[in-house]
This record gives C-alpha cells, sequence and structure tokens, in this order.
C-alpha cells in the first residue's frame, strides 16, 4: 500500500484520541490525570470541589475499566459514600494522605442506597473504580495509587 495510506490513517487515530480527549474533557468539565494503581494503567478524573465531590459518579451509566474518580477532601477524616443517583456498581477505595489504600468496600451495588459506607479508619482521598477492579487487580490494604501529584483542596 502507498506511504500516504499508512500516514492518512496515523493522522485518523491520532485526530480520533484527540477528539475523545476533548469531548470527554467537555463532557465532565475535568481533565483526565494518568495514574497507575493495582498495576495497571487508570484514567483518573479529580473530584477537588464539594459541588464535584457531591455529584461523584452519580447520573454515569457506565464506568470503564480504566477509569477512576478521585475524591479529594482537605483533611483526613471518615469520609462515608453512598450510592445515591448511582447506575452502576463500584469499589470504592479511601486512600490515606500518601495515597495508599486503608479500606476498601468491594461489589458496592446500587440498590445499597441510603446506606453509607465509611472506612476503618481516617482517609484523605477516595477513589471510585468500576466493580470488580479490587478482585481482578489484587487491589488490597496498603496498595498505592501512584500520581505524579496528588491534587489538593481547600474547602
Amino acid at each position: 500500500m502507498p506511504r500516504y495510506f499508512y500516514v492518512s490513517l496515523l493522522i485518523a487515530g491520532i485526530a480520533g484520541v484527540v477528539i475523545g480527549s476533548v469531548f470527554f474533557f467537555y463532557k465532565t468539565g475535568s481533565p483526565m490525570i494518568v495514574g497507575e494503581f493495582g498495576g495497571v494503567s487508570l484514567r483518573i478524573e479529580y473530584a477537588t470541589t464539594k459541588a464535584a465531590r457531591e455529584k461523584g459518579l452519580g447520573g454515569r451509566e457506565s464506568v470503564l475499566g480504566d477509569y477512576g474518580m478521585l475524591f479529594v477532601f482537605p483533611k483526613d477524616d471518615l469520609y462515608g459514600f453512598w450510592m445515591k443517583d448511582t447506575l452502576v456498581s463500584l469499589d470504592i477505595f479511601w486512600l490515606d494522605a500518601e495515597g495508599k489504600v486503608v479500606s476498601i468496600a468491594r461489589d458496592v451495588a446500587t440498590t445499597t442506597y441510603p446506606r453509607v459506607f465509611y472506612p476503618t479508619m481516617p482517609a484523605r482521598y477516595v477513589l471510585e473504580t468500576a466493580a470488580g477492579f479490587a478482585r481482578e487487580h489484587s487491589v488490597a490494604t496498603g496498595t498505592p495509587l501512584l500520581l505524579k501529584n496528588f491534587p489538593t483542596v481547600s474547602e
């Protein structure tokens, strides 16, 4: 095949990634950060404001296996999470200030609302992923979320 055919395919592929990223940013209003968790690459969206933390993953019809939402809090505490308006089952990970898992709620079903899930010890961050992530990637207490920089909030 002619060389320009392969170059055209490469350009189309790059354009697709860029357009997909722009669409995701437009749809969620938040940039994606890539981290490593449980030995796999994870695209992470930050929830750093009170409004973003309250909405969380509510209303989303699916959560991909390589996606997580990181809820960022100003201080360590026993932050409770529920499944209000959440349409898919989730794994919930509470992380300390260094980004290590201190508590896990696995396979939390949408039908558990209004039950509130709490960590066994104070946490600074909470990471939500698709249900089954902990099991599939052997995530346990002490597993680190590896990010270049952890975000902070002051509210």
